[in-house]
């Protein structure tokens, strides 16, 4: 059989005197066919067979049996446990390397489908995060890296519905930045954008909870969704976003206070069904005007779970 194949330029042909032989180049090798007599000493073919098809990396490899002319009941039997192909001792020339060819061809074909399906996994693959990313590049703000409004807006929704069904406090921060427009005035838009930037990263550092969704709102405004939170949960919060504001020292010739501040409104809420996003941001508006008018750098709160509980 190797006379006839090495006479065909087939050059790379194996000699194995059993199947452990042959599972051993298997693991060693890239086979793309095997040739193999139903009849072997150890592991007859129809088992080793068997075993070749039962790994996945070796599936696709095609199996050709050499049998005897008279031996129709092992080749059955080696048909059902993944054989492609047969030959017959003696063997003839011309049916031996049409079926050579034959197997050759469909492996190639198979390599070359999974290939196809390598490189479309591939595509598939770099598509999803392409989507991921874009997905990600909606919901953020291009310039603070907080969430944008259309991510506060849907969160906003979810977030009340959620607090409706678990009866739990939900508290929303606006937020203000103190003189904004004399700083832009005094240092410059990109000055102006480079402070929004470290309020932001301010806001990031503190919400980190799975339920805190810190946003830009619009302009110099900023947003905080506080699911589960409490009034006095929310005013610890806003304390230390303001503290840790004032760490970064960012001057602000235009204050009084000299540095950059914010004025902030908080409203914490036990959802019914009747309350409503805008309603939530209306009251927590007005907390913030309120702290403005109080001369700023500064917070107020409107509970309206106390409010409730004391009508």
């Amino acid at each position: 059989m190797k006379t006839i194949l090495n006479k065909a330029d087939y050059s790379d042909v194996i000699l194995c005197g059993s199947a452990d032989e042959a599972f051993k180049v298997m693991e060693e090798c890239d086979v793309d066919l095997i040739l193999m007599d139903v009849m072997m000493p150890g592991v007859d073919g129809i088992e080793a067979c068997r075993r070749i098809n039962e790994k996945k990396e070796m599936l696709d490899i095609p199996i050709i049996m050499v049998t005897a002319k008279d031996d129709r009941e092992h080749l059955q039997r080696a048909f059902s446990v993944g054989a492609l192909d047969y030959v017959t001792k003696p063997f003839d020339k011309v049916e031996l390397l049409a079926r050579v060819r034959s197997a050759l061809k469909l492996k190639c074909e198979m390599d070359k489908r999974k290939a196809r399906e390598r490189e479309l996994e591939e595509m598939t693959r770099k598509l999803e995060k392409a989507n991921a990313q874009l997905r990600r590049l909606s919901s953020v703000d291009g310039l603070t890296g907080v969430a944008n409004r259309r991510t506060f807006d849907e969160t906003l929704s979810q977030e009340l519905k959620r607090a409706v069904r678990s009866r739990q406090p939900i508290s929303l921060v606006m937020i203000d930045v103190d003189y904004f427009k004399l700083f832009n005035d005094t240092y410059g838009h990109q000055k102006g954008d480079d402070c929004l930037k470290s309020i932001a990263g301010v806001l990031k550092t503190l919400l980190k909870r799975p339920g805190d969704l810190p946003a830009r709102y619009g302009g110099e405004e900023f947003a905080c969704i506080l699911a589960g939170t409490s009034s006095e949960g929310a005013s610890k919060i806003v304390s230390e976003i303001q503290e840790s504001l004032g760490q970064l020292n960012i001057p602000h010739e235009g204050s009084p206070y000299g540095v950059v501040t914010i004025s902030a409104g908080i409203v914490t809420a036990i959802p019914d069904m009747n309350i409503t996003p805008q309603e939530i941001i209306r009251y927590a508006d007005e907390a913030l005007y309120m702290a403005k008018r109080g001369g700023r750098n500064a917070f107020e709160i409107i509970d309206i779970t106390k409010n409730k509980e004391e009508g």
